[in-house]
């Protein structure tokens, strides 16, 4: 950090005498045309997400990924699955025996 020239200019700027507060930052319309001439050179060719948000991902954690989705599927469905025998269950055992004639 001691080769930044920014630091030097900020260091020099306080270090002089009777110095003001400058605010360094630039004006928000110039920060926004600044952002859209940076967005426009340094485009990505990266693959869009499969969802909104979602990073893309790369190649070599494909086959842990769906390793780690079907594992994910076949618990919430195996878990269900449970869930209703043992509703099933509990429904005959509370249900009234039947008579016989």
């Amino acid at each position: 950090m001691a080769n930044d020239p920014i630091l030097r200019i900020d260091q020099s700027a306080s270090a002089q005498s009777g110095a003001a507060d400058v605010d360094p930052s630039l004006p928000e319309p110039v920060r926004d045309h600044l952002g859209q001439q940076l967005r426009s050179v340094f485009t990505t060719q990266d693959d869009a997400p499969k969802f909104l948000g979602e990073p893309a991902v790369p190649e070599e954690f494909a086959p842990q990924l769906r390793r780690l989705e079907t594992r994910l599927k076949t618990h919430e469905e195996g878990t269900g699955a449970v869930e209703q025998a043992l509703d099933g269950l509990l429904d005959d055992l509370k249900a009234p025996p039947a008579t016989t004639i």
